[in-house]
């Protein structure tokens, strides 16, 4: 980790005992999922709150999502949505009920490993980043994707980059970070997968840079119920490219 500037120094000082942790996990047909990683967000056990936004399942997640309601597990709140709308919509109304500081979106299968939260919060709480991504290009252990899902990636970051004149190696990760601050208010119109270029555009808009740490990936499958389609790709290229000239 960098040598910390004063300020820096005297940052971390006054904010880092008082941050705390919002875990926003948007969840859709995961009844197979749901409840073994939420077991797995809370063994963790740093998560001030953690918000389930159910976008509509049709699957029996529901029913499962219930049980964990009756159980009344301390910090678990659960949000509904009438109908199906999108990840980004799901990760919006986390945004605006969540009461912490901090803000970690998590998915709601087994992709990402939670145990990684430490080493994601790590940059906040030295007071270096306000926005830390978990990268799947910097090196850490990962299960092979599809060869057209990382050309598809790779793209899309060359595009944030060279639009935004960043260097991100995974503008598409999950594994997102914020101070609430960054993006408490603000404005995101994106419904579906189209949240990660739109939210990222406008942290780098803002002239924040985005801190990078290595992560894990375990990709799943198109028959284990992946839900991003190479459909979703031309649509992030046209938010990049649309945010890069309006708000």
């Amino acid at each position: 980790m960098p040598t910390q500037s004063y300020a820096e120094a005297v940052y971390q000082m006054t904010h880092h005992s008082h941050l705390t942790l919002s875990v926003i996990i948007p969840c859709f047909n995961e009844v197979l999922s749901i409840e073994e990683v939420l077991n797995r967000v809370e063994a963790v056990g740093i998560a001030n709150e953690i918000l389930i936004i159910d976008d509509g399942s049709t699957d029996g997640t529901r029913d499962v999502l219930k049980q964990i309601e009756a159980q009344q597990r301390p910090n678990v709140r659960i949000i509904y949505h009438d109908h199906n709308q999108g990840k980004g919509a799901a990760v919006v109304t986390g945004f605006a009920a969540a009461s912490s500081n901090v803000f970690l979106i998590q998915d709601a299968d087994f992709e990402y490993d939670p145990r990684e939260y430490p080493l994601l919060m790590k940059p906040i709480e030295e007071g270096i980043a306000a926005v830390v991504y978990g990268s799947r290009f910097l090196g850490g252990p990962r299960k092979a994707m599809n060869f057209w899902n990382m050309v598809a990636n790779r793209s899309l970051t060359l595009a944030t980059n060279i639009l935004y004149n960043a260097i991100l190696s995974d503008m598409e990760t999950c594994y997102k970070v914020f101070r609430a601050e960054v993006v408490r208010d603000m404005i995101i119109h994106a419904k579906r997968f189209e949240f990660e270029p739109e939210v990222t555009a406008k942290v780098l808009k803002q002239g924040i840079r985005i801190y990078e740490v290595p992560i894990s990936y375990n990709g799943r499958e198109w028959h284990e119920g992946k839900k991003i389609k190479w459909t979703d790709a031309p649509i992030a290229l046209w938010t990049l490219l649309k945010y890069r000239f309006v708000n």
